[in-house]
C-alpha cells in the first residue's frame, strides 16, 4: 500500500462561485435571446385533418333547383366550408335554426358534381390517366352525336358554379375537360351560347378558346349548322366580334408572312396565345 503522507494534495474548490464578466454575462444574454427568437421563427406544425374528422361534423342540407327539378344534398360542414361561399352561408346561420343553403338557380347535376369534388377532388367523368391528352371516361349522358351540346355544357355549368363557389382549382379541372370532349357544330354553338350568356364577359379563360374554335373551324363548321351560327351572332354580338377579331388577325399573319391573307380559313388547330389544351374536332 502506498504512503499516505507522501501523496499530493487535492485542492480544495473554492466555495464561492467565480463571477462572471460582464461581457461573457452579457454575450450569454444575447445568446439567449437569440434562441428566443429563432424559437418564435419556427413555423407551427399544420394540424393533422384526418377524413374521420370530416365525417364528425355537422350535416347542412343544400337545396338546388325548383319544381320537379328541386334536390337536396346532405353533406358535412367541414366539407363544404372548402368554399368561401360555403363557408360565409354557414357563418349566417342563426343558432338552433335551419341548417340549409338553398340555391334554387344551380342546375342539380353540377351542385352533385362540385359537392363530389369536394369529398374527393375529383368528378365523373374522369380522366383515364395522368397523360395530359387522357380521353374522360364515358359518360351515357352523352349522345354519340351530341348536336346540343350536352357533353360540353355538363363542364360548362360546373365552371361557372365553381366561380361562383370560389372554387379555381375546380374551375381548372372543368375547363381542362371541356377540350377533351367532342361534339357537332350545332352543340358547339349550344355551349358557346351558355357561355357568352353565363360566364363573366371578363373571363377571356372560357370565352376565348370558344372564339378561336369558331375563328379557325367557322368555314366548314357554320355550314353544317348555318341557321343556328347565323342566330348566335345577331345574339351575342361580343361572340361576333371576337370571332371577326381572330380571323382578321390571322390574315394580317397571313400577309406578313408573303401569303394571301385566305389561310385564315386554313389556321392552326390552336390560336396562339388561347388556352385550348388541344384541338377538339367536331362530330360529323
Amino acid at each position: 500500500m502506498a504512503d499516505i503522507e507522501n501523496q499530493t494534495p487535492v485542492e480544495e474548490t473554492p466555495a464561492d462561485d467565480v463571477e462572471m464578466e460582464e461581457g461573457a454575462e452579457a454575450g450569454a444574454e444575447a445568446g439567449a435571446g437569440d434562441e428566443a427568437n429563432l424559437t418564435e421563427l419556427e413555423p407551427e406544425t399544420p394540424k393533422l385533418v384526418l377524413f374521420s374528422d370530416l365525417m364528425k361534423s355537422p350535416i347542412i342540407e343544400v337545396v338546388v333547383g325548383s319544381g320537379a327539378e328541386k334536390t337536396t344534398y346532405s353533406a358535412h360542414e367541414a366539407v363544404l366550408v372548402k368554399s368561401p361561399e360555403f363557408a360565409r352561408q354557414v357563418e349566417e346561420f342563426v343558432p338552433e335554426g335551419a341548417r340549409q343553403i338553398v340555391m334554387n338557380d344551380v342546375d342539380m347535376d353540377a351542385m352533385g358534381s362540385v359537392i363530389e369534388y369536394l369529398y374527393t377532388g375529383e368528378y365523373f367523368p374522369k380522366k383515364t390517366s395522368s397523360a395530359r391528352d387522357a380521353p374522360l371516361e364515358k359518360d351515357p349522358r352523352q349522345p354519340t352525336a351530341d348536336d346540343n351540346g350536352v357533353g360540353l355544357l355538363v363542364h360548362a355549368r360546373i365552371y361557372t358554379l365553381a366561380d361562383r363557389l370560389g372554387l379555381p382549382n375546380l374551375k381548372s379541372l372543368a375547363h381542362s375537360k371541356i377540350h377533351r370532349t367532342a361534339s357537332t357544330a350545332k352543340g358547339e354553338l349550344t355551349y358557346a351560347r351558355y357561355v357568352y350568356k353565363e360566364s363573366n364577359p371578363e373571363d377571356t379563360t372560357i370565352r376565348k378558346p370558344v372564339a378561336a374554335f369558331w375563328a379557325t373551324r367557322s368555314y366548314s363548321l357554320r355550314h353544317e349548322a348555318e341557321p343556328e351560327f347565323r342566330a348566335m351572332c345577331l345574339e351575342f354580338p361580343q361572340f361576333s366580334y371576337d370571332v371577326l377579331q381572330l380571323v382578321l388577325d390571322n390574315q394580317e399573319k397571313g400577309r406578313g408572312r408573303g401569303g394571301d391573307g385566305e389561310g385564315s380559313h386554313r389556321g392552326p388547330a390552336v390560336v396562339p396565345g388561347s388556352s385550348r389544351k388541344r384541338a377538339r374536332v367536331s362530330q360529323v
